[in-house]
């Protein structure tokens, strides 16, 4: 359930992309995989992905080689694996992810509403327009932010106090949607109201267990209680 009035006087949405828009996880396994056998390393499993996504690339990047490699062997390797990573992540962006359950209908309900949206990812912001435009999720964002548009990424609150800005909104009118503790840390900090997904990547972790106003299934029953409150 959601937390009653919490939404109350909502103007705005903040929604995170990988895990909430969009299953992209077997975009990162093509990719990553693609990196390791450059690297000549074995291939990983997507379970094994999921667990390492939502922290931006340099640290999935690390993630990945920590499995074969101590720190020195990390660093060694490093920028010749995000280079690699990049490269076939660019070739097959969006061509492996598939959107969530009522995703567009969330999205189109919420503009319909009046409502204001903002996409934050920690995605590369290279990565993240093209996917979005891809899947025809653009035209409902009048601002993305991804992990390199700002000196901060999430969970730091620096791209959800930028939107906040970019609206003129103060937090407690813009909601966060997210998949996981890295939305729910960023929007507590920003002092933004919290909705959080029950699918998606949340480092292994029960979203039961993350700090949030309310658990929604799908953006359109965020649409929904939204709407509800207003």
């Amino acid at each position: 359930m959601v937390k009653d009035h919490v939404l109350a006087g909502v103007r705005a949405a903040i929604i995170d992309l990988d895990g909430t828009m969009l299953d992209t996880v077997p975009d990162f396994h093509v990719a990553i995989n693609g990196m390791r056998a450059e690297l000549d390393l074995a291939p990983i499993s997507a379970d094994a992905i999921k667990l390492m996504v939502g922290k931006g690339s340099e640290n999935l990047i690390r993630t990945v080689l920590a499995l074969d490699f101590d720190d020195a062997g990390v660093e060694q390797r490093f920028e010749q694996a995000m280079e690699g990573y990049q490269r076939h992540y660019l070739a097959i962006n969006g061509q492996f992810s598939t959107l969530y359950p009522e995703v567009e209908a969330g999205l189109a309900a919420m503009q319909a509403a009046g409502l204001r949206l903002a996409c934050v990812t920690n995605k590369p912001i290279a990565f993240a327009l093209p996917l979005l435009k891809l899947k025809n999720l653009d035209q409902y964002f009048e601002i993305v932010y991804g992990g390199d548009s700002l000196p901060q990424k999430k969970p730091h609150p620096m791209p959800l106090l930028q939107v906040c800005a970019d609206f003129d909104l103060p937090p407690s009118k813009v909601v966060a949607i997210g998949d996981s503790s890295n939305d729910a840390q960023a929007a507590r900090a920003a002092a933004c109201p919290v909705l959080t997904v029950p699918y998606g990547y949340n480092h292994g972790h029960s979203i039961h267990d993350t700090d949030s106003d309310g658990i929604v299934k799908t953006l359109l029953e965020a649409a929904r209680f939204i709407g509800m409150q207003n």
